[in-house]
């Protein structure tokens, strides 16, 4: 009995283990970009990020960064036309896109904080928007530099709530590298943010969103829900852009 006890307990810490060394897969998944779409270039001190761009000269420009298998470079066109007369950069994280390295919490952050940088030499105005994954890329990049508008499409309130409601008899909390806990930076907002919820989302549960969304202080977020929508088509529906500009105030 006892050599089954310490065999099952040899089991659970591998897969802890397993668990540790692969949890980047279960977070990231490196895809192409389309080369037809015009693209500028951040160097950073180990890694070349590549931004798809619609390369217009603008005061206003959109910061977007998106979901952790999306080809952000598609969402250029949609992007342009609900934004028009905008500069629009959607950064293909590490390892996506042709951007070099590996992508990490850390790395994504600070690359999106030196395209904004970047970016803020020729548009004044930026304002940021990020989808699923990116949501937490853009929240931390929102709170540390000076933005017109905040933007959280099918947002969570942390990654590693979920991984914790994912992996229910591992220690995940103990183990997750790229914890992405938006809520931290939420009550440091001081500029309007709207997010975005589909309300059939089978992959970011809803109550992570308006967890996230209590987190922001009195007044500052709005929570626009899209009727039948889920994770991946909420951009399909009616009313999505229109939330994206602004246009929708449902409260939450």
């Amino acid at each position: 009995m006892i050599t089954g006890i310490l065999l099952a307990g040899l089991m659970y810490l591998s897969v802890c283990g397993l668990l540790y060394l692969s949890q980047r897969s279960y977070i990231y998944y490196p895809t192409g970009r389309n080369p037809d779409v015009p693209a500028v270039i951040l160097n950073r001190d180990d890694a070349r990020i590549v931004v798809s761009s619609n390369d217009i000269r603008s005061d206003r420009a959109i910061l977007y960064f998106g979901g952790n298998a999306e080809d952000v470079s598609r969402a250029i066109a949609p992007l342009s036309q609900a934004f028009p007369g905008t500069a629009i950069y959607a950064m293909h994280y590490r390892g996506y896109g042709g951007s070099s390295g590996t992508p990490s919490e850390r790395a994504l952050v600070a690359d999106g904080i030196a395209l904004h940088d970047l970016v803020a030499r020729t548009h004044p105005r930026i304002s940021i928007i990020g989808r699923s994954l990116g949501s937490g890329v853009a929240i931390q990049i929102a709170a540390s530099r000076p933005t017109d508008r905040l933007v959280l499409v099918t947002p969570y309130d942390s990654i590693a709530e979920l991984a914790a409601d994912h992996f229910k008899l591992f220690p995940v909390r103990l183990i997750l590298r790229d914890r992405y806990e938006s809520w931290r930076y939420a009550s440091r907002m001081t500029v309007p943010t709207t997010l975005i919820v589909a309300t059939q989302d089978q992959v970011i549960p809803n109550r992570s969103s308006e967890k996230l969304a209590r987190a922001f202080p009195p007044g500052i977020a709005n929570l626009v829900r899209i009727p039948g929508a889920d994770h991946n088509n909420v951009s399909d529906f009616p009313g999505y852009v229109a939330a994206l500009g602004g246009q929708v105030t449902q409260g939450h």
